[in-house]
């Protein structure tokens, strides 16, 4: 067995009870408390994620630009310092590779944030595929330097304006500001108003060696207004209520963009990137399968990877799954065929031997009132 990876708050999470697993080798935390209190606390107050095991990667140079609108499927060209951009890079078959968000620094100055169990294939992606010398773009991983903490809810904001001069209403949707001053922190931070739950909030990266007085001071200015350290297991039954993509289930080698319905971050009309003729014409004469949520109306939960059937013919495949703790449904993702990706449309998933009844529901489940 294998040594695992621990964030530089592996100490911190631990002294609260934390129960850790191994989730992609890293030794991360699941939960505090438990799942559903962990996901009603980020809804309706504010909870605080360690997801320092995700990975960063710094691309710079005359012709970084040119570099990543070759070999990301969003429009580059749009982004300027302090904006940030949900974007993929795929296969030339059309497959994801990872998805992720590019922060533009400065001037021929970005910042890939990319998934953690896809930080090296990423990285060794982008070096693989640059035509330009090192001299015109410089290519580095930069993961071991930061560290990452999400702050989410509707109390987020509030929360961590006490513990900065920074005018945090100020920086909107997929913005940030660099070299914040947070409390006492010796070292800048870069706030970026993005997240992974369909709440607002920022994620937060600093150096890792003062991510422990980070956590510490937001958990003890936090706590009077409900905030939480907040596990996996809720991260993840945030993320899917808000039909977010999680790769290796919404996404993955062998499903596109276009079929996991991310077509806004999909630019074929800026020029070539890798995979471009298959997302176009999967954009122009619709994929051959799509995915949309599912609510069980037999009793039974649909899991990733069951299988979905449709007059006893496999379909398709449940992506992500679970009972919403919001809704208080069994609700799923599937990925079908896309003649039956219809809203009311009945379809079978088979739960080990049973095969149980749902129908087809739109998507997100959940939707935050602005």
């Amino acid at each position: 067995m294998t040594d695992l990876q621990r964030t530089p708050l592996y100490s911190e999470y631990k002294k609260s009870g934390a129960k850790t697993i191994d989730f992609g080798g890293w030794d991360l935390p699941v939960q505090f408390s438990s799942i559903k209190q962990e996901h009603e606390v980020t809804r309706t107050k504010a909870g605080l994620f360690d997801v320092s095991h995700m990975g960063e990667i710094h691309v710079t140079g005359p012709k970084s630009k040119e570099f990543l609108q070759g070999i990301t499927t969003n429009d580059v060209t749009k982004l300027v310092p302090d904006r940030a951009q949900y974007t993929l890079m795929c296969y030339p078959d059309g497959g994801t590779v990872d998805d992720f968000i590019i922060y533009m620094l400065a001037e021929n100055d970005y910042l890939l944030v990319v998934n953690a169990a896809n930080t090296k294939k990423d990285y060794e992606w982008l070096i693989e595929n640059n035509t330009y010398s090192t001299e015109e773009v410089s290519i580095s991983n930069v993961s071991d330097d930061y560290a990452q903490v999400a702050l989410q809810g509707p109390l987020a904001e509030r929360i961590l304006q006490q513990l900065t001069d920074t005018d945090l209403g100020a920086i909107k949707f997929f913005r940030f500001a660099q070299d914040v001053k947070i409390g006492n922190i010796p070292g800048p931070a870069l706030v970026s108003r993005t997240g992974y739950t369909g709440e607002d909030g920022f994620e937060i990266y600093i150096n890792k060696d003062y991510a422990p007085n980070l956590w510490n001071l937001l958990l003890e200015n936090g706590t009077d207004q409900g905030l939480e350290p907040i596990g996996l297991g809720a991260r993840d039954t945030l993320r899917f209520e808000a039909n977010l993509a999680l790769y290796g289930q919404e996404l993955s080698a062998t499903i596109t963009p276009i079929e996991a319905g991310l077509t806004f971050a999909v630019k074929v009309d800026k020029g070539d990137f890798i995979g471009r003729e298959v997302l176009k014409k999967q954009l122009e004469e619709g994929p051959d399968r799509k995915l949309v949520g599912i609510e069980m109306i037999d009793k039974g939960i649909p899991r990733h990877g069951y299988k979905v059937l449709y007059e006893g013919e496999e379909v398709g495949f449940v992506t992500s799954g679970t009972q919403s703790p919001t809704l208080k449904k069994n609700i799923g993702l599937v990925l079908v065929k896309r003649e039956l990706a219809q809203l009311d449309q009945q379809l079978t998933v088979q739960v080990r031997n049973r095969e149980l009844s749902s129908v087809v529901i739109k998507t997100p489940f959940y939707k935050r009132e602005k």
